[in-house]
C-alpha cells in the first residue's frame, strides 16, 4: 500500500508539471521510482549523448550563445566509468519527453573534472577544469550546474535523481521558479497532496534516541555526525533502510559515527550543531532539503563536510563514510578525487 501511494504521488507531480500525452504517459511507465542498479565501478566507458554540446573551454561563450537561442546552459559533470552516470543516461535521458524537454531549453556542456587544461567560466574567469568542479563542489557525478543568461548559477543537481524529480527539476529552472521558491517549496506547491504527516520512519538500533541535543559550537564532540533527513511513505527511505543500511560493512563503519535521524515534516525540537534551537522541519527549510532521504555528514566541531542528497547506492555510501571517517577530507575537500585515488580496498569491487 505505502509503494502504489508513492507512485500515485509521483505520477501526479508529472502531470501537473508537464502538459501533453507524451509527457503523462512517460511519467506512468513504471520506471520513476527504480534505484535498483549496481554502482560498482563500470568496467567500459559509458558515453554522454551525442547532442551535449561540445566543450569548446569557454563557458562565457555558450552562456552567451544558449541566450541567443532563448536557452540556458547546463555544466554537466560525469565520467565515463561512473555507474549514476550511466543511470542518468539511462533512466532519464532514456526517456523521449526528458530528452527533449532538455534540447529545447538548455545547452548541456560536458565538463572534464579530471582536467587541467584552462577554460572561461561563466562570468569570464580563467580557471582549469579540475579546478572548477572543486569550486563548484562537484563530489559526485554526475553532477548538473545550472546558469541564469547572465552566466549566474541558480540550481544544482549533484547525484542521479528519479525521473520524476529531474523532469520537475528541468522545469524549474526554465520558467524561473528559482526566483520565487526553493525547489523544495516548488515541489511542494505542484502537488499538494505529498504534503506528508510526520510518523512512519523506519527504525535502526544506530540512531540516537530524542531529546536531539547536537550542539558541538562550544565543545567538540568525539565522532563525526551523521544526520539522516527522512519523511514517511518515502519509497527511497524504504530502499535505503532495508538494503544499504543492512549491509555489515556499512554497519561496521556507522559505528565510527553518531547518527541521528530526523522527519522532515515533524515540529521535533532540535538543537543545531551551531547551537541553534529549531525543530527538524525548520531546519530541513533551512538546509533546502529538497530530497529524502538527505544525509549531511558534519565534523566534531559542527561544522558540515559533505551531503548526500540524491539517489545512493552501496559503494558510493560506503565510500563516503570511510572518507569522512579517516578524516580523509581535511587533505583531500573534493570527495570525486580522493576515491580515485585512494579507493578502500573491498572483496566486492
Amino acid at each position: 500500500m505505502q509503494t502504489s501511494l508513492t507512485r500515485c504521488g509521483l505520477w501526479l507531480i508529472a502531470g501537473l508539471l508537464f502538459s501533453g500525452a507524451a509527457l503523462g504517459a512517460s511519467a506512468q511507465d513504471g520506471h520513476d521510482e527504480d534505484f535498483g542498479f549496481d554502482d560498482a565501478t563500470l568496467s567500459e566507458p559509458y558515453p554522454h549523448p551525442s547532442w551535449f554540446k561540445e566543450n569548446l573551454h569557454d563557458l562565457q561563450g555558450d552562456v552567451k550563445d544558449a541566450k541567443a537561442k532563448g536557452k540556458r546552459v547546463a555544466a554537466y559533470f560525469g565520467q565515463k566509468h561512473c555507474p549514476y552516470c550511466r543511470a542518468l543516461m539511462e533512466k532519464d535521458f532514456g526517456k523521449a519527453d526528458i530528452t527533449e524537454y532538455t534540447r529545447r531549453h538548455f545547452d548541456v556542456v560536458p565538463i572534464n573534472i579530471w582536467s587541467n587544461e584552462e577554460m572561461w567560466d561563466p562570468k569570464g574567469n580563467v580557471i582549469t577544469e579540475r579546478e572548477y568542479a572543486v569550486r563548484e563542489k562537484a563530489n559526485f557525478t554526475p553532477s548538473l550546474l545550472f546558469y541564469d543568461e547572465q552566466g549566474n548559477s541558480v540550481f544544482a543537481l549533484r547525484g542521479f535523481y528519479p525521473p520524476y524529480k529531474f523532469r520537475a527539476a528541468l522545469e524549474y529552472v526554465a520558467d524561473r521558479h528559482y526566483e520565487r521558491e526553493t525547489f523544495k517549496e516548488y515541489l511542494e506547491r505542484a502537488d499538494p497532496t505529498m504534503s506528508f504527516e510526520p510518523g512512519g520512519l523506519n527504525e535502526a538500533d544506530f540512531f540516537e534516541p530524542p531529546p536531539y541535543a547536537l550542539d558541538r559550537s562550544r565543545f567538540a564532540a568525539n565522532k563525526p555526525l551523521i544526520v539522516f533527513f527522512e519523511q514517511g511513505n518515502c519509497h527511497a527511505c524504504d530502499v535505503l533502510h532495508t538494503e544499504q543500511l543492512q549491509d555489515v560493512d556499512i554497519l561496521k563503519e556507522l559505528e565510527n559515527f553518531e547518527s541521528v535521524q530526523l522527519d522532515t515534516h515533524a515540529d521535533t525540537k532540535i538543537i543545531t550543531p551551531q547551537g541553534e534551537r529549531t525543530t527538524a522541519k525548520k531546519w530541513a527549510h533551512e538546509l533546502n532539503v529538497f530530497y529524502t532521504p538527505t544525509l549531511i555528514f558534519y565534523d566534531e566541531s559542527g561544522k558540515e563536510i559533505i551531503r548526500v542528497d540524491s539517489v545512493v547506492r552501496f559503494f558510493r555510501l560506503l565510500y563516503v563514510l570511510q572518507y569522512v571517517g579517516t578524516k580523509a577530507y581535511e587533505d583531500e575537500p573534493n570527495f570525486q578525487y580522493w576515491r580515485a585515488t585512494n579507493r578502500p580496498a573491498n572483496p566486492a569491487q
